[in-house]
């Protein structure tokens, strides 16, 4: 398919990578195939995860196809550029056609990405998968890549204001691919998210920052020392927020 606006979007995002003092610790990019249709499974911490995750696919040469939420692509200025880069819109009341379009996709050579969880995690751990990504490898015969980023969520994240510091660390890693074949994609999801949680222990060992006594470290999990949620407060908040009716 053409691209005339994929690759513009990549340069743009390279030079605000620059222009933000960015940096990448990037580990495992190797584990993304070179050739031929593979979903990529990714934690969800921060709005520009989709960038990351991205970027994690270029030394593979390989344009990646998000599935994000129908609103996104009905937005004035995201959306042409959303169906432009050929992103899968997912239409929650009707999820089956976004499904049947990432099949597709993937049976065509596309890379295909998701967030398991669906939503950005508050608690900056690993929410409830849901089985969209293993099914939908499994339909399409192809390999389920696991992967997180880490950091994002200082610069873009829900709830908390931008802060775009320059000279700020985002980690990515990217675990072996999930072969296909198993028929039962619960328990291949019970893997998936074993994998991505090693990964991501692996991935916050190795940013270069930490939670500081004393101070309010809110972009590090209780667990490892900072001021974020808990899983279950930031359960109810994402509780709290779907009954909030949007204003107007």
């Amino acid at each position: 398919m053409a691209e005339l606006v994929y690759p513009p979007v990549i340069a743009a995002a390279r030079g605000a990578f620059r222009a933000l003092g960015l940096h990448f610790d990037l580990g495992g990019c190797e584990q993304i195939p070179s050739t031929g249709g593979a979903v990529l499974a990714s934690n969800h911490v921060s709005y520009l995860d989709f960038l990351f995750c991205g970027f994690a696919a270029r030394p593979s040469r390989r344009l990646v196809r998000f599935m994000a939420k129908d609103e996104v692509f009905r937005h004035r200025i995201a959306g042409p550029l959303m169906r432009g880069m050929h992103h899968i819109a997912v239409d929650r009341s009707a999820g089956a056609g976004s499904y049947l379009a990432a099949v597709c996709a993937l049976r065509a050579g596309e890379i295909v990405g998701v967030f398991p969880e669906a939503t950005i995690s508050r608690s900056f751990t690993l929410k409830e998968f849901r089985s969209g990504a293993a099914r939908m490898a499994s339909e399409a015969n192809v390999p389920l890549i696991p992967m997180v980023t880490w950091g994002g969520q200082r610069l873009l994240t829900k709830g908390r204001p931008r802060d775009f510091t320059r000279g700020r660390t985002v980690v990515v890693r990217v675990g072996a691919p999930i072969p296909p074949g198993s028929p039962d994609p619960a328990a291949v999801m019970v893997e998936l998210r074993e994998r991505m949680q090693a990964l991501l222990v692996d991935a916050q060992h190795a940013h270069p920052d930490r939670a500081v006594p004393g101070e309010d470290s809110w972009w590090m999990p209780v667990h490892l020392g900072g001021t974020a949620p808990t899983p279950e407060e930031a359960a109810a908040l994402d509780g709290a927020s779907r009954r909030t009716p949007p204003p107007g």
